[in-house]
This record gives structure tokens, sequence and C-alpha cells, in this order.
């Protein structure tokens, strides 16, 4: 072939192909056919093209994919000719109602059609239909369902619409068979299965929900675990993975990979303050960070600091702020600078709270530490958002900050979800001392006024009591919480205490915090009794039959330093409280004091001791009626049947006028090392009771009781079962004594 053949031979194929990508029409026309639910304004907007326009002819399959991506059409075709477009299209089904069969909990099934893309009303899609099974599985699967089969049923209806059915076989719910932990795991399974939700199929747990495969539950066990190590100095604790694998039929064993990585100590920790900031305001949390040099590193104790932090900036009233902790870690220190920026400078213009359908507003704003025409403030701001999440009216709060009309000015938007806040109570209970069963109904949120109103009712062995009341959180806005009940009271106890009453009466007062950590409480209240005593009682007993009027201030004092309410790990908790006659019959005065403190040993052991001092004492000569001596309560001296220690008047036990107590308790894991929700304590109890005012000869000098003894908790699947085994060491020969105590006992 010769060179100038080569050479035209190129021109040609290049000419071809950039005529082909370059050639261009102008749109004068465009003809839409095929569609008779969707408009042509609808196709022309989802073509992205008009009259007018210029197309190349590669353009046209970007048309092709827009319209297809619209999911209106099951076939599209698009051509250009004579500068007309021709744009046909073959609508898709319309879609009239959408079913979900096999599943019979229609809060499941709304979870399951809120989930779903396809839509009635909308466009049937393939595609879409296969991506919906994903997300059925995905939500069957996080139910607890792996094994469920979906099957969707088309049906073709008239004027091409279609129905849609989601026939699902759920099948059996996927269990727990095993709880295995790999790595370098450092601490014993027991620990780590003592620390996750989820737990062990056993064909006991018929209730528990906990013993179910469930990935929602599996990743707030990987956080769970993740957090224990990092209170535990594991800085760069990897919990890489949770992966089930099928051991039996319809079981999995469920395996966490733990890799804890080197142990962390706290180094040198320094602030890092703004220029206007007061460095003096500062100087106790310099002794706590000095504390703290050279401990395990923990997150809970970062965040403490970071807390106290913001305290402190808050009051020195800052338009806005934040505090952060720069880290470093050098060897196996890691050193912190607690940062302070001062934030952005605006002006609050208005706060909008939108979804609050039940709660009134003024409930949501009485929460807020900002308000409007206040600087805005990012730690008071953050703080605000806690106070109404702790109303626990709400499933979420969320908020955003927008420009407000003028340059330095903002307005705050707050979203809220409410949810359901009643409660129906139930509980039975059986044990040593008897049977007895508890029924409530409770709203949190009575009218949207965010009151809390409790009606509740227990028949035991001995009595039959009622309580009503209302309490209002946040009265007035002044973060004190008010509350007023009414009670009511039988009590029969005729064959060992020689008495017997009936008392009606209400109670309303106030609790505020004073200080952080530590509580006031002031009350009123008032009873009227009726107290009848046996014929075979003493005359000093048979004289205090008749109707009492009793009306009492009562102060408390509550000093709460414990880490955390509920599996107290450390710290103490003191309180006092006294409740002073003003309308009596008897004017009697009442004190108790109770301190105790907790200490984790080693690891896992939680030991704790306590004391506890009562006096209960008539301001006038009255003798102190029957109901209102003390007795041990049976928690605090183990081995002793409740109320049967002390003085004797007869063959009736009366109590006494001072109580002192002392009990020390330390639980060993060793024992149930792999049982889950079982443990095993070692305990000694301590208890004097003495003085009787009326009759200073029956008194038996306050004489020492004492124990030792073995018990175990153990929460079933009905509730918590304690049972203790007791040596007695000290006592009198009226005293009655128990080796063995249990009780069992749940609120469903």
């Amino acid at each position: 072939m010769s060179k100038i053949k080569i050479f035209l031979l190129s021109f040609l194929l290049n000419f071809s192909v950039f005529s082909s990508f370059s050639f261009s029409e102008i749109i004068r026309e465009i003809e839409i056919t095929g569609n008779s639910r969707i408009s042509d304004e609808t196709i022309l907007m989802f073509s992205n093209v008009d009259t007018g326009q210029s197309v190349k002819k590669n353009e046209i399959n970007q048309i092709l994919k827009d319209l297809y991506n619209s999911n209106f059409f099951n076939n599209v075709s698009v051509k250009i000719e004579k500068n007309t477009l021709f744009i046909k299209v073959d609508e898709a089904p319309l879609i009239k109602d959408i079913k979900i069969t096999g599943i019979k909990a229609e809060k499941f099934k709304k979870v399951i059609r809120d989930s779903l893309i396809l839509k009635p009303r909308g466009s049937f899609n393939n595609f879409l239909l296969t991506k919906e099974k994903t997300i059925i599985r995905s939500k069957l699967k996080s139910a607890g369902y792996y094994f469920a089969n979906i099957d969707p049923y088309i049906e073709l209806l008239d004027d091409n619409m279609v129905s849609i059915d989601y026939i699902i076989d759920l099948g059996e719910k996927s269990k727990i068979g095993k709880i295995s932990f790999i790595g370098d795991k450092i601490y014993k399974d027991s620990k780590l299965k003592s620390i996750i939700v989820s737990e062990e199929y056993k064909f006991w747990k018929f209730i528990s929900g906990k013993k179910f495969l469930k990935e929602e539950i599996i990743e707030i066990d990987k956080r769970l675990l993740k957090n224990f190590y990092l209170n535990k100095g594991f800085y760069n604790v990897k919990i890489n993975t949770s992966f089930a694998k099928l051991i039996n039929k319809n079981e999995f064993e469920l395996i966490f990979n733990i890799i804890p990585n080197q142990k962390i100590y706290f180094g040198d920790m320094n602030f890092i303050l703004p220029n206007n900031f007061d460095e003096k305001n500062y100087k106790d949390i310099n002794k706590l960070l000095i504390d703290l040099k050279g401990e395990p590193y923990s997150i809970y104790s970062l965040d403490k600091i970071l807390d106290e932090i913001d305290l402190i900036t808050t009051n020195e009233e800052f338009k806005s702020s934040n505090a952060f902790a720069r880290q470093n870690i050098v060897s196996d220190k890691l050193n912190i600078d607690f940062i302070i920026e001062e934030g952005e400078t605006f002006f609050i213009e208005r706060i909008n709270i939108f979804g609050n359908n039940v709660t009134r507003e003024n409930v949501i704003r009485n929460q807020l530490e900002i308000d409007e025409g206040d600087p805005y403030n990012e730690i008071l701001a953050n703080k605000s958002i806690n106070n109404i999440k702790n109303l626990n009216f709400f499933k979420s709060v969320r908020t955003d900050v927008v420009n407000g009309k003028n340059q330095n000015s903002k307005i705050i938007n707050y979203k809220v979800e409410e949810k359901p806040t009643g409660e129906i109570t139930a509980g039975a209970g059986v044990g040593t001392d008897g049977g007895s069963f508890f029924m409530g109904v409770k709203e949190n949120n009575y009218l949207g006024k965010g009151l809390s109103v409790n009606a509740e009712g227990t028949i035991a062995t001995d009595s039959v009591k009622g309580n009503f009341s209302v309490i209002n959180p946040n009265y007035n806005n002044s973060d004190k919480s008010v509350f007023i009940s009414i009670k009511a009271e039988e009590t029969d106890k005729l064959e060992d205490f020689g008495y017997k009453t009936n008392k009606t009466g209400f109670s309303l007062g106030t609790n505020f915090e004073y200080l952080k950590d530590f509580k006031l409480g002031l009350s009123t209240s008032s009873f009227l009794e009726k107290m009848e005593t046996d014929s075979t009682a003493s005359a000093n007993q048979q004289k205090q039959a008749g109707n009492y009027w009793d009306t009492f201030l009562k102060f408390n004092f509550d000093y709460d330093k414990r880490n955390q309410k509920f599996k107290t790990t450390d710290g103490f908790r003191s309180y006092y409280s006294i409740d002073l006659p003003l309308i009596s019959d008897t004017n009697t005065l009442t004190n108790s004091y109770d301190y105790k403190v907790f200490n984790e040993f080693y690891e896992n052991n939680i030991t704790t001791f306590s004391i506890s001092l009562s006096s209960a004492n008539s301001i006038s000569d009255d003798d102190i009626k029957l109901s209102e001596r003390l007795f041990i309560p049976s928690r605090k001296l183990r081995g002793f049947e409740t109320g049967k220690v002390g003085p004797k008047d007869g063959e009736d036990y009366i109590g006494g006028n001072y109580l002192t107590t002392f009990n020390a308790q330390t639980n060993v894991p060793a024992i149930f090392e792999n049982a889950q929700n079982l443990d095993a304590v070692i305990f000694f109890d301590m208890a004097s009771l003495w003085g009787v005012d009326y009759d200073s000869s029956l008194d038996d000098g306050g004489k020492l009781r004492s124990s030792f003894g073995f018990g175990v908790d153990w929460f079933t699947v009905v509730g918590p079962l304690n049972f203790s085994l007791t040596q007695v060491i000290t006592k009198e020969d009226t005293d009655k004594t128990e080796s063995f105590r249990f009780n069992l006992g749940t609120t469903f």
C-alpha cells in the first residue's frame, strides 16, 4: 500500500471517529410516546433536555441513563432524526400495595415496611425488589432470625398495576450456644461474660431475649468490652470482630477477638488556657492530675477531668468555650494537654423546639441552660441537650444552629422525637419471711407537663400497702424536685410483736442538689394511725391502743461519691436523716445515719463496709409508740429472724430506742468463675439494739449480736434469688435464729 493510500485511510478513520463525537444537532422538537401515567414534563425533567438545546450523538446514552435512573420505566429508547428528539418509554407498573405475610407483630412489620425503598403508589422495579430482600434479611438478622426465608410474590393487576407480598418464613431464632473470647484477652472469660449483654442459651432462660444472636446487641457488646479495657489502662485496645460459628442446629458460637495492646499509664498533664482565663480556678483539678500521674489510663478518669473543666469554665462566664484533650504517648506514658479554647462569639436570637406533640414546650425549655438573648456557650448548649435526654420522654434529641437576622446572632433548633412514657409493673416474691405481690401503674409525663404520676399497691404476709404520688422533677424551673404522696397501710404484728396498726396520711416535700454530689431533702408528713394491741400483751403495751395524729418535719442529707449507682466498685455514700415532731401525740424524734464504702481490692472483687446508727426518743414524757420503735433489719443481721432480737415484754418483741449495725461483705469470684449471673459472697454482721423508755428493766443492756456466713446471688429468669447460710457467733437466749434464709422475687 502506498504512503498516500495509508494517509487517506488514516484521515478518513480519524474524521469518522471525530465526527461521531463532535456532530451535534439543535433540538427543534421533542416527541414522547408510550407514556400514559408519567407526564411529558416529568420525562423532560429527568432527561435533562429541552428544545433549542444542542445534543451530540454520544449524549443520547446519558439521556437514556437518566431516564432509567428515574425508576419509572422498564424500557426506554432515544434517537435524533432531523432535529427531532424521539423518546419512547415503556412505563413500569404502579405498586398498588405492599403486604408482609408471616410476621404477626405489627410493630416489627412497621419496622420492615418503613425500611423498604419501594412504596405504594410508586413505580415497580425488579432491581430494587432484589435490594429490598437484602434489607429485610438484615432486619430479620438484627432480631435474631438468621435462617428466615423471604419469597416476594408479585401479582399483576389491571391498569398496569402490581401488588407485592413479601412472604416470610421466620423459622426459629438463632441461639447463642457458646460465647468465647480469643486473643490476648488478659481477663478470665467469666469476667468478660459479666460485662456484655449477650448470654449463652440455657433451657431455663425462656423469657430472656439476651440468649438470641442479634447484631445490634453484638455491637453493644463490643463497645462494652472496649470501654472495660479502656478503663483498665489499655489505650489502644482493639475488638477486631465478633462473628458467629454454627455449632449445632440453630445454635452459634459467638466469638470476640480481643487485642488489648500495650498497657498505658497517665504521664504529664497540663492546662493550656486562653489569656483571659483565671488559672486559680483550676487549682483543685491540678491536685487531681497529680494524684492520677502514674496510674493506669482510664477513660472514666479522663471524662471526669473534662467534666470538671467544663463546670469551672461555665462559671468563668465566657461567651463560648470548648475543652478537649491533646494526647501523646511516649513509651508507656500518656501525656495530656487539656486545651480550653474560646469559641465563636454570637448571641442567641431565638430558640425553636419541634416534635413535641404531647410534651409541653415549657417542660423542655425548663431544661435549657441557655436562653434567648444570652451569649452562646457551647458547654451549656451541650448540657441542655443532655438535660432534655435525661427527661426520658424522647427517643431522640437533635439540634442545629442556623444564622439569625444579624451577623452576630444565631437561631437554635431543638428537634425531639417522643416515645411512650407509661409503665405497668407487677411482681411477686417468696422468701423466709413469707410471700408478697406488687402491682403498679406509672405515667412519667402526665398531660405532657413532665409530671410523674404513680399508683402502686403491695400485699404481703403481714401487711397491705397502697401509695399514690405525684412528682414534679423541676418545679418552677428551679432544679428542685417537688412531690406529694398519699399512703395507706395496714400491718398485722399481733402474734410476735403484740400490735396491729392502720395508718393513713400524706407527705409532701422537695429534693435538690445543693453542691456537687451533695443532695438535700426537706419534707413534711402527716398521718392518722389507729393501733390495736393483743389481749395477751402487757399492760404497758395495751395502754398504747388508740388513735394517734402525728405531723413531722424531715431533713435528709445525701453525700454520694459512688462511681456508679448500680454494681458499684469504688467510692462511698453517706446519708443522714432527722424527723422532727411538729404536732404529735407522742413527740418522737428520730435520727438515722448510714455510711457505706466500696473497694475493689483485686480483679472482679468488691468488698463493702457499712455502719448504721439510729435513735428514736420522745422530746416529752410520752412513751414511743410500738410502731415507731427500732428493730434490726434482717439484711443487717443475717442468721436471726426478722425483728425477733432484743428487748422483750412478755412474749412480744418490743424493739428499742437505739440501734447500731456493722457489716462487712466481699464476693469470691473464683467460686463461680465460669458461671454467668452467679455471685458468691462471704459476710460478717454485727448489731446491737437497746433502750426501753417505758420500762428500763426490760432492756437487755445493748448486748452484741453477731454472725458470719456464706451467700449466693443468682439472677434467674423469674428474678433475683438470694440465699444465705449463717453461723451465729453471739446471741441471747430470747433471740430467734435461723441458719438459712432465701428470697426470690421479680418484677414484670
